[in-house]
């Protein structure tokens, strides 16, 4: 499981390693040859590329001197920049005159231009420049060398694939910042572990995809497997991928009712139940006013439906009875896309979840009411969002009327409103804020965003490696709320589901504009229908 971690936390983990029996040489041959095959795993195949790789003074210039050597052994062609020369002593340049590369030190006559002239030509350049250590305001040359290489790469006849080692030359890997002069990666392959700042802007807008490489530390190595945020990354989620045996029928998969759409949001229904669906649940209902119904039933033949009764075309509060009536067994339940939050509707949640309103003891008339609890029906785990997320933030201590193991889905504004705190406080603190909010509250949360972050009351916390314009778009949170919910259907537990969801939710919003080459012309029903492309490419192997 790939594993997030601070710059320091990284050092400490690399010297326990060291301690243990891993050299810093093993350590970089592992993490050069995986860069190597991550370049291969991307472009196909490394015979006949031409790389041009750029090698720093430290230890992040040492793994890229590794991977040239081990793109040159696949059959690239390899020129290799050095800022300044190395000492004769170091084996890793050593092996590279052995192998008859050319090596250049960029302080030399002329290096400029030879630079400039091999990137015009290049398939891949690979950036090692700087590392984790990297601390701004970057110091004479290293801005004015930078700003050439950005500027090398913009004159390109055509563009070459940039690979970051470690992280792109030019970011704090704690802080996020990132300066002006960053070089901006397609691809960032950092070693061991997710460092904090390639998840955080304005870094994250030069990491690019970001994978994790290898430096030959075993499975379960104690010091980094103490390490309790993970990235969420194909290796740990494709073993989460329910099964679907060749034996089975649609009550293997489990039931989802999708309780949503109103008069003035109809669509949200159909994306919910669309998106439950193309993750692997074997029956949708769709409980839905019948103005909704009357709208959706072409869009989607293959739900099955329950009218509930309606108030001028939102849900009525007496739709609780017939719910309760015609739930039968279903595995989970989504809750809030487009439900609205009129009166008739909020009275609807609050019967669900067991609060009414019953006259005042003590005083006489219609209008003294107070909220007193019932039994309320044994609901399926429940998979909250919009405007049930709004409507149950009206109830006191709402979380304690939800059903075990329910997931809400918050986007960071929601999260506001959830915990009374500002928007701008919810962002600052994303990661932290979702780990203590789970705790209080019992559910597992998935607050959306740039890098959604899921957190389970017991801890468990993944962040997703998306941030991506595809997904800021209107009803692409109804298409994540019925993904995880379908996810919970067919069994997983709900923090798994909800990484899984969020994870399969983000890449689908990436392989949708890949679809539509621009992120502009991604529609959320573009992403539902990428869904399962995205579970099918969690199969693939990687490097």
């Amino acid at each position: 499981m790939a594993k997030i971690l601070t710059v320091d936390e990284m050092r400490a983990v690399e010297k326990q390693a060291a301690a243990a029996g891993y050299s810093y040489a093993q350590m970089m041959e592992h993490a050069g040859h995986s860069v190597a095959r991550w370049v291969e795993h991307v472009c196909g195949a490394l015979h006949g590329l031409r790389v041009v790789m750029l090698c720093g003074v430290g230890n992040n210039g040492g793994d890229g001197l590794v991977a040239a050597h081990w793109l040159h052994h696949g059959g690239s062609q390899v020129e290799v920049f050095l800022v300044k020369a190395r000492p004769a002593s170091d084996e890793n340049t050593a092996r590279l005159v052995a192998d008859g590369l050319a090596l250049h030190v960029l302080r030399d006559e002329g290096a400029d231009g030879e630079l400039a002239n091999a990137l015009a030509a290049a398939d891949v350049l690979l950036d090692a420049l700087l590392g984790t250590g990297t601390r701004l305001p970057l110091e004479d040359p290293l801005p004015r060398l930078l700003a050439a290489v950005t500027a090398s790469l913009a004159a390109a006849p055509r563009r070459p694939l940039v690979v970051a080692v470690d992280c792109p030359s030019g970011v704090d890997c704690d802080s996020g910042a990132a300066a002006a002069e960053t070089v901006r990666a397609d691809l960032t392959v950092t070693l061991a572990a997710a460092k904090t700042g390639l998840l955080r802007f304005p870094a994250a807008e030069s990491v690019g995809r970001l994978v994790i490489g290898d430096i030959g530390l075993p499975v379960g190595f104690a010091p980094l497997e103490k390490a309790s945020l993970l990235m969420a990354e194909p290796e740990m989620l494709r073993a989460w991928i329910p099964a679907r045996p060749r034996s089975a029928h649609k009550g293997t998969f489990g039931r989802v009712v999708v309780v949503a759409g109103s008069v003035n949001y109809p669509g949200a229904a159909l994306l919910s139940g669309e998106a439950a669906y193309r993750v692997g649940a074997g029956l949708v209902t769709l409980a839905t006013p019948a103005p909704v119904y009357e709208v959706l039933v072409p869009r989607l033949p293959e739900a099955t439906w329950m009218i509930l009764p309606d108030d001028m075309g939102v849900v009525a509060e007496a739709a609780v009875e017939v719910l309760e009536r015609e739930m039968g067994e279903a595995q989970a339940m989504v809750l809030g896309p487009g439900l609205g939050v009129e009166k008739a509707t909020a009275g609807f949640v609050r019967r669900m979840m067991g609060v009414e309103e019953v006259p005042h003891p003590t005083r006489i008339g219609f209008g003294a009411n107070q909220a007193a609890s019932r039994a309320a029906h044994a609901w399926p785990p429940m998979v909250i969002d919009a405007d049930g997320l709004k409507l149950l933030a009206r109830l006191d201590r709402w979380w304690t009327h939800v059903p075990a193991g329910s997931i809400v889905t918050p986007h960071p504004g929601e999260m506001a409103m959830l915990t009374g705190l500002s928007k701008e406080d919810v962002q600052a603190d994303r990661i932290g804020l979702a780990q203590r909010s789970a705790r209080e509250w019992g559910v597992v949360i998935v607050l959306k965003g740039a890098f959604t972050v899921v957190a389970a009351p017991m801890g468990e916390t993944a962040v997703e490696p998306f941030a991506t314009a595809a997904l800021a778009r209107a009803g692409t949170g109804d298409v994540l709320t019925g993904a995880i919910a379908g996810l919970v259907a067919q069994g997983l537990p709900a923090w798994q589901a909800a990484v899984l969801g969020a994870y399969v939710h983000g890449r689908a919003g990436e392989l949708a504009e890949e679809e539509l080459q621009t992120a502009a012309a991604v529609l959320a029903g573009d992403v539902a229908q990428s869904l399962g492309a995205a579970l099918a490419e969690l199969d693939e192997k990687a490097p």
